[in-house]
């Protein structure tokens, strides 16, 4: 199966972000309540359309993925959360950018944070060999 080009691939903007709660959180909860409070806010027609991923969540900092033409959407569940597992927390967007490593670079320079990254190592083998043949 072919790759689309780049001018027909969904647009992806991604918002830094801040956690602000009584207690730590993991990632797998914070994920569940970032889900619940979109749905809850846009119904779960627009929320998927949103496409809302956490991409990376350490030390109450992390960058969440979202569409371009739903940004204003995203921000606005991310502010109807207001509690994880009983707990009072909230979440404070601290930008947006349109790369993963520009986000990383001008919202979240004091940490050392890194994403979570999903390589496919077919596509790497494949990468690889096809660089090795054409050498």
């Amino acid at each position: 199966m072919k790759r689309l080009l780049p001018s027909l691939r969904a647009k992806k903007r991604y918002l830094a972000f801040e956690l602000i709660s009584e207690v730590p959180v993991s990632r797998s909860d914070l994920v569940k309540e970032v889900m619940f409070s979109a749905s809850s806010l846009l119904g779960d027609v627009t929320a998927s359309e949103c496409d809302i991923k956490v991409l990376g969540f350490e030390e109450s900092k992390g960058i969440i993925q979202c569409a371009h033409t739903k940004v204003k959407e995203t921000r606005a569940s991310m502010a109807t959360l207001t509690r994880i597992n009983g707990k009072r927390a909230t979440v404070h967007i601290l930008g947006t950018s349109g790369t993963i490593k520009r986000a990383t670079e001008k919202f979240l320079q004091n940490t050392a944070f890194e994403p979570e990254i999903r390589i496919n190592p077919k596509r790497l083998k494949n990468n690889n060999l096809s660089r090795v043949q054409e050498s």
